[in-house]
Formats: structure tokens, sequence, C-alpha cells
């Protein structure tokens, strides 16, 4: 038997530390997340991605009555982002989240489907996207490519 070990690099920032763009990203998250239709989790999730073209998008999770059909934030912003702007590929996303009623912004990550999404975008630019997680003690988590939440991802289609 062999161990594999893997390994992820996750930067840890203050806010202080973060540039003009990473914070503007993550207000403009933190603005829609506030518009979420989260009418069952009570989750509110806002995203906003920053595409190659200097477009800025942002996108909130939108639940529905029948739970799959419901989609999280992230893969509603990439999928408009993919729609309107083909040819531009995302650079960065920052993600946030918050329970209705409360101040603090809560520590969220990607979940499973939105990771794979994340990683079809990166396939599809043949470029990282550097992610951007708020975290409940306003610190955040900048994380240089999916492969730092996924990796073992898929995405081998290679007979």
């Amino acid at each position: 038997m062999k161990k594999i070990n893997l390994n992820s690099e996750i930067e840890e920032l203050a806010p202080d530390e973060l540039d003009y763009i990473e914070q503007t990203l993550l207000s403009r998250a933190q603005t829609v997340a506030k518009l979420a239709y989260a009418p069952y989790s009570h989750f509110h999730v806002g995203a906003a991605v920053l595409l190659e073209n200097g477009e800025v998008l942002q996108a909130s999770n939108q639940e529905n009555a029948s739970y799959p059909v419901g989609i999280c934030a992230e893969r509603v912003v990439l999928s408009y982002a993919g729609a309107n702007y083909p040819s531009s590929a995302p650079v960065m996303l920052a993600i946030v989240a918050q329970r209705e009623g409360e101040e603090v912004w809560a520590k969220v990550s990607p979940c499973g489907m939105c990771r794979q999404a994340i990683n079809e975008c990166e396939n599809r630019f043949q470029k990282p996207i550097t992610l951007l997680i708020l975290c409940n003690d306003a610190k955040v988590h900048r994380i240089k490519g999916i492969s730092q939440l996924l990796p073992l991802k898929f995405d081998d289609f290679n007979p």
C-alpha cells in the first residue's frame, strides 16, 4: 500500500492586506448576498467575479421549494459570465455568506458542484481562478486555483 498526501495552500489575509479589486469584489459579493432568495435555508450567499476584460459581475443563491432546482451563487455568476462574456476568462471569484438575522459573515466554501463548475471554467480558459472567501473573523482566504480545494477533480476525458 502506498499513501498519497494531498496538500493545499491557502493564504489568510487581514482586510487591510487586500488590494482595491479584492476589496471591491468582496464588497459587491456582500451587497448581492443580501438580495439572495433563500426562504428555506435562510443562508444568503453572494459571489462576484472579475473577468479578464475588466467586467465585474455578481449574483446570489436562488433557492426553490424543489431543492435540486435551486442554484448556488457561484454557479449563477459563472453561468452568467459564460453566457454573456464567452471569450473573457474569470480571473478572480469572491464568495461570502451570511445567515439571515445575523450581522457577522459566515465562513463558507464552495460546495462540490460549485468546485466542479469552477474547475470547468479553469479548464475552458486554461487559467486558474483566484478565490477569495470571507471568513467570520473578517479575515479572507485567498486560494489560487480550484485544485487547492479540489485536488482530485474530475476533468480527464481522455480514453
